[in-house]
């Protein structure tokens, strides 16, 4: 099975940067799109950022847009978030995933693998 890890999380103050990785195992890694998810307590799962297989086409939930960049390093198996400006308003679990195809889709029902998240704390 496709194992997704992420690293990077932690606690920064509003204004600050933080830059979260997903190292994935287990499938060929520029076949899927890449997603990053991010979950605040009670609140629902939401979408943030998806990168196509080949890294050529990006797509961001308006809340991030701006100020978060999404890539990937094929080679590395990697798939980065950078998160800029950071608001405490992005303070959730952070969350990559594997779609189970190349679409870019920001539905949380089209990825296949999810790995076990990171926490963002953004203060004030």
């Amino acid at each position: 099975q496709v194992q997704l890890v992420e690293s990077g999380g932690g606690l920064v103050q509003a204004g600050g940067s933080l830059r979260l990785s997903c190292a994935a195992s287990g499938r060929t890694f520029s076949s899927s799109a890449m997603g990053w998810f991010r979950q605040a307590p009670g609140k629902e799962r939401e979408f943030v950022a998806v990168i196509s297989g080949s890294g050529g086409t990006t797509y961001y939930a308006d809340s991030v847009k701006g100020r978060f960049t999404i890539s990937r390093d094929n080679a590395k198996n990697t798939v980065y978030l950078q998160m800029n400006s950071l608001k405490p308003e992005d303070t959730a679990v952070y969350y990559c995933a594997a779609e189970s195809g190349n679409f870019c889709s920001y539905y949380q029902g089209d990825y296949e693998y999810w790995g076990q998240g990171t926490q963002v704390t953004v203060s004030s």
